[in-house]
């Protein structure tokens, strides 16, 4: 087992603290998105693993709901930037400007854009070029953005939370792969079963709708992320986790199969989120230690957006998410 920089006792007693907390987070966010309980779950375990989650589904699911009520029951600091083809990436980042003095003196001022935030809702990402998408990179990964040579930082905790429509739809630009992999987590969200649709009909039609309260605060966050990073796992999970990362690449030993549906696989970010998720999940559960059925569970969205088919396998109607349950159930 990883070893613990503090006694067993004061471990436990933390982790205990913080599930209970994010437990009462979970039901504030249910009680405002109806039927998306795995969605509000996996969106969770992104925060508390730190990382970024992309949101996909079509339109009118409760994504933009989600991640402004999320915004309201962590008390961060949020906004949003609605992504439209004409976007630049000096919307996001902020630009500098030309200030001229009384006396005649000029200099530059940077202007921060609305990157500077601590949890950014990036709406509808996919509407935007490629070029702009970007913009975003080095903040996600580095927690900081450079302009004009100068380092700027962004506040603490960061987390980017974006919606994308399916890539069917019009006016839709696929995300570059090097920033696909800057989300921890891929977060499928669908339609909600009937009774979840009666129960929002009659709380989004009435009189007034319920708004979320504050149940922690962005210190409080981060203090849960260090507790998940300080959770043991287990040689077996650790295990299973690369076999399943490592399984998914073609040319890796992971079969015939894979060589030939598989046009790219998950690099080292995945086996890296896929550590962090099973932990964060554990400690959303209050468990004390992640197991192989967190994987399982969370393999999908820590692999999907990682991973290409190929040709052939697209022509054969074959889908990621039946190979990585199938990935997932041999490395179990």
């Amino acid at each position: 087992m990883t070893p613990l920089n503090q006694t067993d006792t004061d471990i436990v007693a933390r982790l205990e603290a913080a599930s209970a907390t994010m437990k009462r987070a979970r039901e504030a966010a249910a009680a405002v998105l109806f039927g998306q309980d795995k969605v509000i779950e996996q969106t969770l375990v992104t925060l508390l693993a730190g990382g970024h989650a992309l949101l996909i589904g079509v339109p009118g699911l409760g994504k933009t709901r989600l991640v402004e009520a999320l915004g309201a029951i962590l008390g961060a600091d949020s906004k949003r930037i609605q992504f439209t083809p004409d976007l630049m990436p000096s919307d996001i980042v902020g630009s500098e400007m030309l200030d001229e003095a009384p006396g005649g003196g000029r200099s530059f001022r940077f202007i921060k854009g609305p990157v500077f935030t601590q949890l950014l809702m990036a709406d509808e990402i996919n509407r935007a070029s490629p070029k702009t998408q970007s913009a975003l990179l080095q903040a996600m990964q580095e927690h900081h953005v450079t302009v004009a040579g100068v380092r700027y930082d962004v506040p603490a905790p960061f987390h980017v939370l974006a919606t994308q429509n399916p890539l069917e739809q019009e006016g839709t630009y696929p995300l570059p792969e090097a920033q696909l992999d800057r989300f921890l987590l891929q977060v499928d969200v669908g339609y909600p079963d009937q009774l979840a649709e009666r129960r929002m009909l009659y709380a989004t039609t009435g009189g007034e709708e319920a708004k979320p309260k504050a149940i922690l605060a962005p210190a409080e966050l981060m203090a849960f992320q260090r507790i998940v990073r300080q959770i043991p796992i287990g040689e077996k999970v650790v295990e299973a986790i690369l076999k399943l990362v490592r399984s998914a690449r073609p040319g890796e030993g992971g079969g015939k199969d894979i060589d030939k549906f598989v046009s790219w696989g998950p690099g080292p970010r995945a086996s890296q989120a896929l550590s962090l998720a099973v932990r964060a999940r554990a400690l959303l559960d209050g468990r004390l230690a992640p197991s192989l059925d967190d994987v399982a569970v969370l393999a999908e969205p820590a692999l999907k957006h990682r991973m290409a088919l190929s040709y052939t396998a697209r022509a054969e109607g074959m889908t990621l998410s039946d190979l990585i349950a199938r990935l997932a159930a041999s490395a179990g």
